[in-house]
């Protein structure tokens, strides 16, 4: 099989071939040369997680030596997977809560969003009339990191949903207490001998899930935005063709925006970019990839490079000083590739130290000199370039991107009769999915996986939603492809979306597919579809919205679906789980949570097939949504 058939990246496809005439392994022939993957860990039912094992189910054995089935076992490694997930996105958001509190007038870290800021402190009750901005944030800090472990009560931003969804979570008991509560009671129920129930783990799945889509992805999103600037609309461009021939180029990689906020002020400094041209450079050109690459795009407009498929491409261009990371979603393999040019793979947190790169720890304390510390190791590796060995792919796409809530709404402003009513609302939004103009919305989420080829189920339901007239907003490595393959234009609602979406696009002047920021900021999205719900006195599940993650790979993934589905909004998955060793586990998230929080899953790693499944559902909801509509319509004319 040629390798270039894994990938519909055609930037890809020249790499890979330098890769192989340069002599360098990437993942894509490693996804070659594994072949057949492990069925057992495929269906989800080999268990490891006590000194017996590893026990594997088979017809001939169906118990573990425990005696535990395989309903047991594959609800056991699901549940661990969304403790993993939950964790690692909580984890980001303890770190801001952290830099919050470090934040000072004069610091490393300062506020850029005060309205933002008050916004939650008020939201969380801290009293803010007369006091300094910066008593205001680090109490707002500790509340924050209270959220993590707390003894009593549930987490604060649960209120913001709508009242029919809080009352389905009270009712099916799975408001989330605090965040790492919630993790420590998956890890402890799935030891040896505690939970045999796969319902009760999969509700252990939902609560866990929900205490990062409502807690920690929303409090690193909302600390974000308040530490580093609320995104606004602005131009960028993707691909790798971003990357520059006489520039000191640096990949930013990895998902916290405390390092690469300050390797963006770094790269800035006028003494480093009069030592690149010292070094016989142009200047520094920053680039980013996966999450933050989606961070820097947003709050500055750097180049995106490409997505998590694409890390070590970037290095075989040989154009790249250095590869700064920090944490998720970083392949172990850059230290070897990098090993291959010139290029620096610069480490910098303790949790994601990795063999072979170079370790300069990051500390918030000394933030700008340590980011300046590596723009510095960078530029003078300028000079270590062998330029026989640089091929920098041509192609490139122009984005919009910086979709936060607050830079939808003033767009919804434009198309807003200020004599009927009021600006500052997802009215309009609201208006065009009731008159059926939009037939419904959709998050596409999520990463890249190796089991399908690149970026080809993105792309196709994309395009197949907007062209028939669904929204649709993105994050993650989804973004990046929706990025680099040019829709995330506004010139895109002409060619590839349907009339009705079309004509909103060009009346509120955005692309049809709306770029949101990382996979922390799905939180973002959730917010959205509530203001949405809570406009129309519905609950979210009402609302003819869905979630999609067609090439989702991480652990993150599965507890952002948890979260999803537990919201009310129905999620697709275009790879499926590790979970069809059990039919009952299987049916419970396929089916039986309709009738808990009506919502599911539903898979199917065929995009056609999946794309086509999705805009039907979104009819039939439509169906509920326009009843709904009309009998709230009737009530005040019978009042």
């Amino acid at each position: 099989m040629d390798k270039k058939m894994l990938t519909i990246d055609l930037n890809s496809h020249v790499l890979l071939d330098k890769a192989e005439r340069d002599g360098v392994e990437t993942m894509y022939d490693r996804k070659l040369e594994m072949k057949a993957q492990c069925g057992f860990g495929l269906q989800g039912n080999c268990c490891r997680i006590c000194g017996m094992g590893p026990c594997r189910i088979t017809p001939k054995t169906p118990r573990g030596l425990c005696g535990a089935d395989q309903h047991v076992i594959v609800g056991r490694n699901f549940a661990r997977m969304v403790a993993a997930g939950t964790a690692a996105h909580s984890d980001h958001a303890r770190d801001l809560a952290h830099t919050l509190a470090l934040t000072s007038a004069n610091g490393n870290y300062q506020i850029r969003d005060e309205k933002k800021l008050i916004g939650l402190a008020q939201e969380w009750d801290v009293e803010t009339e007369g006091r300094d901005i910066y008593d205001i944030a680090h109490e707002v800090a500790d509340i924050a990191l209270m959220e993590f472990g707390k003894p009593h009560g549930t987490l604060k931003f649960l209120k913001n949903a709508p009242a029919p969804r809080q009352q389905i979570w009270k009712d099916y008991k799975i408001e989330p207490r605090a965040i790492d509560r919630e993790i420590a009671t998956i890890m402890h129920s799935t030891h040896i001998g505690c939970t045999g129930d796969i319902d009760s783990l999969i509700h252990m799945c939902l609560r866990t899930g929900m205490a990062d889509g409502w807690g920690g992805s929303m409090i690193g999103t909302r600390i974000s935005d308040i530490v580093f600037g609320t995104p606004t609309v602005r131009q960028t461009e993707a691909n790798l063709g971003v990357l520059e021939e006489n520039k000191v180029n640096i990949l930013l990689h990895g998902h916290e925006p405390t390092l690469s906020e300050m390797i963006v002020l770094a790269s800035e400094d006028p003494e480093l970019v009069a030592l690149a041209k010292e070094m016989g450079a142009d200047g520094i050109n920053l680039a980013g990839m996966c999450c933050t690459g989606n961070e820097v795009t947003m709050r500055h407009g750097v180049r995106i490079a490409g997505d998590f498929h694409q890390q070590e491409l970037a290095i075989i261009t040989g154009a790249v000083e250095a590869v700064v990371v920090d944490v998720q979603c970083i392949f172990p393999a850059l230290a070897k590739v990098a090993d291959c040019y010139h290029t620096k793979f610069v480490t910098t947190s303790p949790k994601a130290k990795i063999t072979g790169s170079t370790y300069i720890e990051f500390c918030e304390e000394t933030a700008l000199a340590d980011a300046k510390s590596i723009v510095r190791e960078a530029v003078l590796n300028f000079k270590n370039r062998d330029k026989s060995k640089v091929l920098i792919p041509e192609l490139k796409s122009s984005a919009t991107v910086g979709y936060s809530i607050e830079a939808i709404i003033p767009q919804l402003d434009r198309v807003v009769n200020s004599h009927i009513d009021p600006a500052g609302t997802v009215k309009p939004l609201v208006d065009c999915l009731k008159s059926g103009v939009l037939r419904g919305a959709a998050a596409i989420v999520g990463c890249n996986n190796a089991k399908g080829v690149s970026n080809e189920a993105h792309l196709h339901i994309m395009k197949e939603l907007i062209k028939n007239d669904i929204i649709v907003v993105t994050t993650g490595c989804g973004a990046q492809t929706a990025a680099k393959f040019g829709l995330l234009e506004k010139s895109a609602a002409k060619k590839y979306a349907g009339k009705g979406l079309a004509t909103v696009c060009e009346l509120v002047d955005i692309p049809p597919v709306l770029h949101m920021g990382s996979c922390v900021d799905i939180s973002r999205i959730l917010e959205l579809v509530a203001a949405c719900a809570n406009h129309l006195d519905m609950d979210m599940c009402d609302i003819p919205a869905v979630g999609i993650a067609p090439e989702w790979m991480s652990e993150k993934a599965i507890a952002i679906g948890c979260y999803v589905v537990a919201s009310g909004v129905d999620t697709y998955l275009g790879i499926m789980p590790p979970v069809a060793g059990s039919d009952k586990a299987v049916q419970i998230l396929t089916e039986g949570l309709q009738d808990k929080v009506g919502a599911t899953f539903t898979v199917n790693e065929n995009p056609k097939e999946l794309a086509a499944t999705i805009i039907a559902d979104i009819e039939k909801k439509r169906v509920h949504f326009e009843k709904l509509v009309e009998e709230k319509m009737a009530v005040p004319a019978e009042a």
